[in-house]
């Protein structure tokens, strides 16, 4: 195990992805699903089971906490970490195209960190050749400041975007989208 180095230790970027006030309901259901369960042999019985399992899945949601934390040495996703030097094109999406990079488009040897509470993700490129790993995908509630501790770019700024967005505005007004450029 290494040391970290100082210039290592300058966090850019950092945030954990805690669940959304939604999905703390899902404990407190299953909590009490047990506690009805049990309830019918002895009522004192299934109050002490509801509490046992809301505090036990209350816990484990809190250990479970992913971490996303960029230095200038490491980007650490939950519990992976890779080298920068190894980190290539980083692209964050909001909306409709996250939706498609966390379905259609999500390439089946991707790293997932990806949480159902959060509408935005980022892709971030795998350079590495002994790995085989095309990139790494997760969520994040601020997608333009993981990308800019990453030297990356939003969706909406790329040739990419500017194109999807200049031919879906094309169709809102009526007109024929524009044809993508072929490459021979």
């Amino acid at each position: 195990m290494s040391t970290p180095s100082p210039e290592g230790s300058n966090v850019l970027f950092r945030e954990k992805l805690w669940p959304s006030a939604g999905t703390w309901i899902w404990p407190l259901l299953i909590a009490i699903t047990a506690g009805v369960a049990i309830a019918p042999i002895s009522v004192p019985w299934g109050i002490a089971t509801g509490l046992i399992v809301l505090v036990a899945i209350v816990v484990i949601f809190l250990l479970k906490v992913p971490t996303l934390e960029v230095t200038a040495e490491n980007l650490t996703v939950g519990r992976a970490t890779i080298e920068r030097k190894f980190v290539g094109e980083a692209v964050g999406y909001r909306g409709e195209e996250a939706f498609k990079q966390r379905g259609q488009k999500l390439h089946g040897l991707a790293f997932m960190n990806l949480r159902g509470w959060l509408d935005a993700v980022v892709c971030i490129e795998v350079t590495d050749p002994r790995d085989e790993t095309p990139y790494w995908i997760t969520s994040t509630r601020r997608p333009e400041e993981l990308t800019a501790a990453l030297n990356g770019v939003m969706y909406e700024y790329t040739e990419e975007g500017q194109r999807e967005s200049a031919s879906h505005h094309a169709e809102e007004q009526g007109e024929a989208p524009a044809e993508k450029p072929r490459e021979d």
